[in-house]
């Protein structure tokens, strides 16, 4: 193939949540002047990878671990700038609940990150969770952590927005074109693409699902998770359900189990499994849902969000790509630290982050030390080891 005579400084990789933030994130700064590239397989924003669904949460009290904490502040500020810059509504408020057995791991995750970043909760007991949410129904030996500043976004809206602005800055978007392969060399890197070869500085890697492919050294270690998710019309009482008057929901179901409901912005609740779902490769996903997976999660509705699963409306399918610990890749490329970034591998919890994750790739690129400890995202802390003879990631 050709080798395009126009060399960039950055090249982005995939134009999901972190690709796009990045892209948008690289051209939002004047004083560095960067020529960027974005290159993504298909048209985003779009519903084949993990950075869609039409509402996410995003939450503060961070149950997967307070390191998380200080991240969505800052990308809480720069969804605020950016919905500034577009002016369009990305967030709304409806506060958040964590549910579960005060000893269980979401709420005491949650407790955790509140007490230890003072992020303004209260507990409440089951009781009081249903006189403050009618709509929510925890079992009399769960409590609750609810949070003022929890909410949601609009996937679809927040990426629409970002590559605008970056396009805006001048940033040069390829769609529908596929990322082959990559090479770095002593000048730079070589993206080989279905439609040819880019020269850049440096490159960004954020292929979502397809991650195992682009970076070889991360194809034992991360699994692509297919997660069905499905929206129900709710029966009587339906006001109860409307983000006016509905949180966004972590209940913990059963020990280390989990599902999630977000309320009805006009589609019906939004509500899934989180996690447990099959391992796949992204180009050859189901993208139907069993009658199985969708009776499932309207069983869980039933138990603890009586009357809003009166009629299931639709379902899609989404990809987790996960890590071993279910923590974020953020991290140079062990091999070519001075050429290559790599950020992905967001385990299902990462799009609210997505405003903060870029601008961490932008000062990464800039080699600007990040604002935040980056050692739990480290892109080596799998390598095996050998333990007495046995082997151990």
């Amino acid at each position: 193939m050709t080798l395009r005579d126009q060399r960039y400084d950055v090249i982005v990789a995939g134009l999901g949540a972190m690709g796009s933030a990045s892209v948008y994130a690289l051209t939002r700064s004047q004083a560095r002047q960067r020529r960027v590239l974005g290159i993504d397989r298909f048209s985003p924003p779009h519903a084949l990878g993990s950075s869609h669904g039409r509402t996410r949460i995003i939450r503060e009290a961070y149950f997967e671990h307070p390191a998380y904490v200080p991240i969505v502040r800052r990308a809480f500020d720069l969804w605020r700038e950016l919905e500034q810059a577009v002016g369009r509504t990305l967030y709304t408020r409806t506060h958040g609940i964590t549910l579960g057995a005060a000893d269980g791991m979401l709420v005491r995750g949650a407790r955790a990150s509140a007490e230890q970043f003072g992020v303004p909760h209260r507990v409440l007991s089951a009781a009081e969770v249903t006189r403050s949410f009618p709509a929510l129904r925890p079992l009399d030996t769960m409590v609750g952590v609810l949070e003022d500043r929890a909410g949601v976004l609009f996937p679809e809206h927040c990426i629409a927005a970002m590559l605008e602005v970056a396009e805006r800055a001048g940033a040069e978007l390829r769609r529908e074109e596929t990322v082959l392969s990559w090479e770095a060399k002593d000048d730079g890197v070589i993206v080989r693409t279905t439609a040819g070869d880019y020269r850049a500085a440096r490159l960004v890697i954020a292929g979502g699902a397809w991650m195992p492919r682009l970076v070889p050294e991360l194809a034992g270690t991360l699994t692509v998770e297919r997660q069905p998710i499905h929206w129900f019309l709710p029966g009587s009482h339906s006001e109860d359900y409307s983000a006016a008057r509905c949180p966004v929901t972590l209940w913990e179901y059963a020990p280390d189990r989990t599902f999630y409901t977000l309320p009805d912005f006009g589609d019906g609740v939004k509500a899934a499994v989180h996690y447990e779902g099959q391992v796949v490769d992204p180009d050859h996903v189901d993208r139907r849902t069993s009658p199985e997976e969708v009776a499932r999660v309207a069983e869980l509705l039933r138990r603890f969000m009586p009357n809003a699963n009166a009629q299931m409306r639709e379902s899609q399918v989404c990809l987790y790509t996960n890590t071993p610990d279910l923590h974020f890749i953020i991290d140079r490329h062990p091999a070519h630290a001075d050429r290559v970034v790599v950020v992905s591998a967001c385990s299902g919890h990462g799009f609210k982050f997505a405003t903060a994750v870029g601008e961490i790739v932008s000062d990464l690129l800039a080699d600007v030390k990040p604002r935040f400890d980056l050692d739990m995202f480290r892109m080596t802390r799998f390598q095996a080891k050998e333990v007495k003879g046995v082997r151990v990631v």
